[in-house]
């Protein structure tokens, strides 16, 4: 009998090569439509928004700002017609804890639109998935950190991935739900073209590196990205992820960042010309 946790927190395998991945969907290739503002909602169960409140509290306010967008690039509208009220979506009534309330502002900023899940995997979209990518976008750089950074010589994203479940274990959070966001954590750099990763991976490998490096262009059109980066600023995102790369060479000339080319990466980063246009929005 089948794992329906599989199925249901995203671990169905996809190729990690994310150009055969981005050629099996009938849809990847064609120009992207600009996300109208109220198309989108964020989970709001107490898990999403106390792991929302803790990378808040935790990331600076740029990287905060990139996991953000990471999940507004990446995320899908759901079809909320069917669903009943207070179901745990945000924009719907019902009864909402004062935790919620705090970030109330963060989570209006859900209706920012919906890109890469809907213009090429829309039927990978449930309200697991969902809940599962965002938690994978909050925490994909908790690693990142400097008190994190200088706690242990693992590279970034492998302790990140055991923060994360740690995070997630101390929530409560079903424990296949836990280990698929560790392990899109782990592997959310591991870019290649041969072998496979979990769906999840593959969504926050495709919306990081637009994010990031400007790849894949086409698959979010200009007028999301503008209301996505009006909610979310970049405020100078590029340099200062660029210094991050290169700050964790230095601490750690193994890091598994240099996989990626300890030149090419840190300055593709930084020479980042898809974004350079609202790089300097504070």
């Amino acid at each position: 009998m089948s794992n329906p946790a599989i199925e249901e927190y995203g671990w169905t395998a996809v190729p990690v090569d994310l150009q055969t991945l981005l050629s099996q969907s009938p849809t990847a290739s064609a120009p992207a439509k600009p996300i109208s503002v109220s198309s989108i909602v964020l989970p709001s169960s107490e898990l999403a928004v106390a792991v929302q409140q803790y990378a808040k509290k935790e990331l600076p306010i740029e990287t905060f700002n990139h996991s953000m967008r990471v999940f507004y690039y990446g995320e899908h509208a759901p079809d909320v017609g069917g669903r009943k009220r207070g179901e745990g979506w945000m924009g719907e009534p019902g009864r909402r804890q004062e935790a919620h309330r705090k970030t109330e502002t963060d989570l209006r900023c859900a209706k920012t639109g919906k890109a890469i899940l809907a213009h090429a995997f829309p039927t990978w979209s449930t309200p697991s998935f969902d809940e599962t990518y965002l938690l994978t976008s909050l925490l994909h750089d908790i690693g990142t950190t400097d008190t994190n950074m200088k706690s242990t010589l693992l590279s970034f994203e492998f302790h990140g991935g055991m923060l994360a479940l740690d995070v997630l274990s101390t929530l409560h959070a079903p424990k296949a739900q836990a280990e698929n966001v560790a392990e899109a954590v782990i592997r959310h750099q591991d870019l290649g073209s041969v072998g496979k990763i979990t769906r999840i991976g593959a969504l926050v490998q495709l919306a990081t590196i637009f994010d990031n490096m400007g790849e894949n262009p086409a698959l979010v059109h200009r007028e999301t990205i503008e209301a996505v980066v009006g909610m979310f600023p970049r405020r100078g995102w590029s340099g200062c992820f660029a210094e991050t790369i290169r700050r964790e060479n230095g601490l750690k000339p193994w890091a598994h960042t240099t996989h990626l080319g300890e030149e090419d990466f840190p300055e593709g980063v930084k020479g980042n010309k898809l974004m350079a246009p609202w790089d300097g929005l504070y």
